[in-house]
């Protein structure tokens, strides 16, 4: 599993990856998560606002931070 936190490395991208990396600790899933600050690669996706969540090449969120908990939803387990 990839999960991608998409953003130019400001605060909410910093929470927002911490999250994700502690919903994946949580779960006990192997997941690699990675930061993406390429404004290029960040539109491929379709993304306007940042930070966006993406999980496996789908954009659950963007513009905000979902929760530890509502990121554990999104994720396949």
């Amino acid at each position: 599993m990839i999960i991608k936190i998409l953003g130019a490395g400001c605060n909410n991208c910093r929470l927002l990856e911490d999250n994700a990396k502690k919903a994946v600790e949580e779960l006990g899933l192997a997941a690699l998560v990675e930061k993406v600050t390429a404004l290029k690669e960040i539109t491929s996706y379709g993304v306007l606002r940042t930070p966006a969540l993406v999980i496996d090449g789908d954009v659950k969120t963007m513009g905000r931070i979902p929760t530890v908990e509502e990121i554990k939803e999104y994720l396949p387990r």
